[in-house]
């Protein structure tokens, strides 16, 4: 039989003239192509230079060259997230594969479609210690859904085409491609992504109609629900946001989302109680822990989210909708779990509501918004602004009032307090307008993101709204954006301290204040100025809107260093292992608080 085997594929290789060979990188670069791949973010190094031979060789792929590997993730990760495409990043063996481990986590854990190509040292130097060697498929394989290790360059394209297939289907997330060197220069044949079968992985998409039914007659009977949604409804693309906008306007069910999912429902709609969760609002936060049906699309219950487990949303009955079946009772039990696509789920609630003519309970829902209404004055997000000092709030309102209703802005942060107040105080209307790390919490992946979305959306306005410390994580990548004439705008709110870690050492260490103050800052104007760039530092209130309008209307990359109040906190704040209804108010809001509740 082997023998019967060798003599087929002999013949068959025989009948293949040279016309149809090529090499590993131009079988790489061609797929590419056909995948609709039109921006690279990667960094060269030995093990990847016959690619980057090929790609000096073609014009329809562009390559953003980096300055850290980790940044060529984040930089994938926002034109992914931004445009609803898959991102692509190339680097190196060793060195350039381990500092990509960093942003394929950040992917995994926030389900953005990236596909991480990294050279390798030659397949018969593989296990010897060979120069910039890294066991890559070993390392990323529990940080990525998949990887390759190739070793047959005439399955290279097939490979490529499975890779894009898993990083864009089912729950998004990222794929490595680890090509050794000789294989790229190897010659092999080509295979069309139409020419290549799924038959392993195969996501289940469509809603069970049995399962729908159920969920359609349960939320009808609901006396106080809520829709907890997700990024899986930002990942099922635009239609699944323009539905569920639909259903929740015409039923006028309250509804919030985790930070990863705003934009998927218009923050400017009556029915939006704002981000949930441990920085979330104090209406999100109570409607939760006291709704009687509980109907979660395209989120994890991760536990940023949850508080303490058994205490989450006890009386509730809970629905949970995910492409993802791990996701299901995975963090806590549900009463009905539909494996689906947000998009299939949302069209067959949509129809079985109105084929089964249901109706909401009116008496009930009128009392259920009127206790919402009262949990709404409480005003959470209320602070005392200051004639003489800068509060962040104060800071992210001013900016959004500039930033008015314009539809062409596209927001990245780094992590941190300003990432709270930023969720906090920008509204989005759209999905892909926003991009954060959320799962990983990686500090540095603002500044590369926003340079992936300015790449992607070249006339947009795009700007990371930074903390001091975590932009210096990826600070190098401001050389990126001066290469390539990116006009990024970073918007920092200066308080000298890893904000979120002094908080939290404030509240629950005593006021001990271990190594979170920043002793020594850059110059960020002089920074900016060295990089070929725009810096300005403001720290008074009356200096803000004027900075605000040049940094909008600089043609070039800007650093904005608004000095604000250092002792500020970012409340509401739930304690971890809390319920819903222990949050944390400001000074300001805790007065209410003792009237309404």
């Amino acid at each position: 039989m082997k023998d019967m085997k060798a003599v087929v594929e002999k013949a068959e290789k025989d009948t293949i003239s040279e016309a149809d060979l090529m090499t590993g990188a131009d079988i790489m670069i061609k797929a590419l192509k056909e995948q609709g791949v039109d921006t690279i973010f990667g960094y060269p190094g030995g093990a990847v230079l016959p690619l980057y031979d090929a790609l000096f060789q073609q014009n329809d792929i562009k390559h953003i060259l980096v300055r850290h590997e980790q940044a060529a993730l984040h930089a994938a990760e926002g034109y992914a997230r931004s445009t609803g495409k898959v991102g692509v990043a190339l680097v190196t063996s060793g060195p350039g594969a381990t500092n990509a481990v960093t942003g394929l986590t950040d992917a995994m854990m926030d389900s953005i479609p990236v596909v991480c190509i990294c050279g390798q040292v030659p397949s018969f130097l593989i296990g010897t210690d060979a120069f910039q060697e890294a066991d890559t498929t070993g390392i990323t394989r529990h940080c990525t859904k998949h990887n390759y290790l190739v070793k047959d360059v005439s399955r290279l394209a097939e490979m490529t085409h499975r890779a894009f297939h898993i990083a864009r289907t089912g729950r998004p997330g990222p794929v490595v491609i680890d090509l050794p060197k000789d294989v790229q220069f190897a010659s092999g044949t080509y295979t069309t992504a139409q020419d290549v079968e799924y038959r392993s992985y195969r996501p289940h998409l469509e809603a069970d109609d049995h399962a729908i039914a159920k969920l359609v007659e349960i939320l009808a009977q609901a006396k106080k629900p809520v829709f907890y949604t997700g990024g899986g409804i930002i990942n099922a693309g635009d239609r699944a946001s323009e539905l569920l906008t639909k259903f929740i306007s015409d039923t006028n069910i309250p509804i919030t989302s985790t930070l990863m999912g705003l934009g998927a429902f218009p923050a400017n709609k009556s029915q939006w109680l704002g981000m949930l969760g441990m920085h979330g609002t104090y209406e999100a936060n109570l409607a939760m822990h006291d709704c009687d049906v509980l109907v979660c699309i395209g989120a994890r219950f991760d536990d940023r989210v949850t508080g303490n487990v058994s205490g989450f949303s006890p009386n509730s009955f809970k629905i949970h909708i995910d492409v993802d079946p791990s996701s299901i009772n995975k963090n806590i039990e549900v009463d009905l779990g539909i494996v689906a696509d947000a998009t299939s789920a949302l069209e067959k609630i949509s129809a079985a509501w109105t084929k089964q003519k249901a109706k909401l309970n009116d008496p009930a829902m009128q009392l259920w918004w009127q206790q919402i209404d009262k949990w709404r004055q409480v005003n959470c997000l209320e602070y005392t602004n200051s004639d003489s000092v800068i509060k962040p709030q104060y800071a992210l309102e001013r900016l959004q009032a500039h930033l008015g209703a314009r539809d062409d802005v596209y927001i990245t942060t780094e992590v941190g307090q300003h990432q709270m107040w930023a969720a906090q105080f920008i509204p989005f209307n759209r999905p892909n307008r926003w991009m954060t790390s959320g799962g990983l919490g990686t500090m540095g992946y603002g500044l590369p993101a926003a340079i992936g979305a300015q790449i992607a959306h070249p006339d947009a306005l795009v700007i990371d709204i930074a903390g001091e410390a975590s932009i210096q994580m990826n600070i190098q990548e401001l050389s990126t954006a001066a290469q390539y004439r990116l006009p990024v705008k970073v918007f920092i709110l200066n308080n000298q301290w890893m904000g979120m870690v002094r908080q939290w050492q404030e509240l629950l260490h005593g006021e001990r204040y271990s190594q979170s103050y920043s002793e020594a800052l850059p110059d960020f104007v002089k920074l900016a100025d060295a990089y070929g760039g725009l810096g300005i530092v403001v720290d008074h209130p009356d200096q803000l809107d004027d900075a605000i309008t040049q940094m909008i209307e600089s043609d070039k990359f800007t650093i904005l260093d608004v000095r604000v109040d250092p002792k500020e906190n970012c409340f509401p704040m739930i304690p971890s292992g809390k319920n819903h209804n222990e949050m944390i108010l400001s000074a300001d809001a805790k007065q209410f608080d003792k009237k309404l509740v």
